[in-house]
């Protein structure tokens, strides 16, 4: 069988997503219904009709408030807030499903790497190994004094503190406890073989954590890791930790040469690059007729918030209110380095198809980007899709909506039935964890050349 698409619902336990100013669409059904747990289980039971891989939960710490020095562009048109706890939706949607999995996203910035390990634990007791983890550091200078800190920790060292914290999580998934450590030993009153269970005394630069892990081994023992960055620590520390990572590029060619770099970063980390999936974002427009999806692209725009798409782009770390004075024929760049985002500095920088002038990148933010979105019939959609997979070779997509749950089954009804007859997608799921769908060549656990198996043997005390 020829490779096919691996899938997720790019989503977020909040009012409104990436889809800026949409809440005000009739068939808009998210700012009212995300805080309704029927909700969340009606989307699982679509994405799991639809075949998808998993539902990939985004999350913040904070408010947008880069541009113009001020919160309320954020707040007026609900960028990501009112949010959630996206941990707290999958119990509910795991128990109305069979297959569908789900990556959380968790900051290693702001959360301790011991009650963090337990939560994924727990999760993927329940979920049956269903479940992943997607690591970020946090950009949002709000999100650093909502924690206390005045102001943000420098990027590199964000992804420092992040290697530190896979270790210790490692440690405590992998090593604390051994196989067979619950022995229900009823004549010697024993549940539990303390023999079998460790400290991992772990004393680092960042974190000192004695243990034992509170959770006995689950079905993956670590969680599947997930994440983003195109930045130099990004790819780095992807290619050391990662097994699906997010590929951002203005070009099938940009992407590739993403996916490249950090397949070749894996081999000297001694990894198999096979281990690893990348996946890029996908935003797709479709209707019945290619004028009924060019009927509702414009009618997406007419309801579309520029001053929200600003206010995103202040993640990168760049108030783009200071450039809405300038000429707009001046060229576009940036004067200062930044603790933000480097994955959003670029996209208008050197992700950039060409060089932009001011008036170029801010007119990029007034509209729904036709460039990044595909509009269409069914086939039209499916064939760019197609071209997207095969010229940037990664492993699937995560997929953007704009109107919730309303595009999310236009594409399962009209695009899915294309991809399948196509042999490009699914028609049923395998069985498994979900590290063993991803990687059917595997086990539930991680792969011996991961440097979290390296944890499976025993730690040495006060071992960093």
């Amino acid at each position: 069988m020829s490779k096919q698409i691996i899938l997720n619902a790019f989503e977020l336990n909040g009012a409104m997503h990436n889809s800026h100013g949409l809440w005000k669409h009739p068939q808009n059904q998210r700012h009212r219904g995300y805080k309704d747990l029927d909700y969340w289980i009606q989307l699982a039971k679509l994405l799991e009709k639809g075949k998808f891989d998993a539902v990939f939960f985004a999350d913040v710490l904070g408010i947008y408030d880069v541009y113009q020095k001020s919160k309320a562009p954020s707040i007026r048109d609900g960028l990501q807030v009112p949010l959630n706890d996206p941990a707290l939706l999958v119990s509910a949607m795991a128990s109305v499903t069979e297959h569908l999995s789900f990556a959380v996203t968790v900051s290693t910035t702001y959360e301790a790497p011991f009650s963090n390990a337990r939560r994924f634990s727990t999760l993927d007791h329940l979920t049956k190994g269903r479940i992943a983890w997607n690591v970020v550091t946090s950009y949002l200078p709000n999100a650093a004094r909502n924690f206390g800190l005045q102001d943000m920790i420098k990027h590199d060292e964000r992804y420092k503190i992040a290697d530190e914290y896979l270790d210790v999580s490692y440690k405590l998934w992998e090593s604390s406890w051994e196989d067979g450590a619950i022995i229900e030993d009823r004549e010697a009153h024993t549940l539990v073989d303390p023999e079998k269970v460790h400290e991992i005394n772990h004393e680092g630069t960042y974190f000192k954590v004695e243990g034992p892990h509170l959770s006995e081994p689950s079905i993956q023992r670590t969680p599947v890791i997930y994440q983003a960055g195109t930045s130099e620590s990004g790819r780095e520390f992807a290619a050391k930790h990662a097994e699906c990572i997010f590929v951002g590029g203005p070009t099938p060619e940009r992407i590739r040469f993403y996916a490249h770099d950090i397949r070749k970063r894996a081999e000297t980390h001694g990894r198999n690059p096979e281990n690893i999936k990348i996946l890029s974002f996908l935003n797709v427009i479709v209707a019945e007729t290619t004028e009924a999806a060019e009927e509702k692209y414009k009618e997406y725009n007419n309801l579309w918030s520029p001053n929200a798409a600003k206010a995103q782009y202040g993640a990168s770390g760049y108030d783009l209110a200071e450039y809405e004075e300038l000429d707009p024929a001046l060229p576009f760049e940036y004067t200062k380095a930044t603790e933000g985002g480097h994955y959003k500095a670029a996209t208008l920088t050197k992700d950039s198809a060409k060089k932009l002038t001011v008036g170029d990148a801010l007119n990029r933010f007034e509209t729904i980007d036709r460039n990044s979105y595909i509009v269409g019939n069914p086939r039209e959609v499916a064939d760019a899709i197609q071209y997207q997979f095969e010229v940037s070779g990664v492993d699937g997509f995560n997929l953007n909506h704009l109107v919730t749950p309303y595009d999310l089954e236009a594409f399962i009804d009209l695009v899915v039935p294309v991809l399948q007859e196509r042999g490009l997608y699914k028609k049923e799921y395998a069985n498994g964890t979900l590290r063993e769908k991803l990687f059917p060549q595997g086990v539930s656990v991680l792969p011996d050349d991961h440097p979290g198996a390296k944890c499976r043997l025993p730690l040495p005390v006060n071992q960093e």
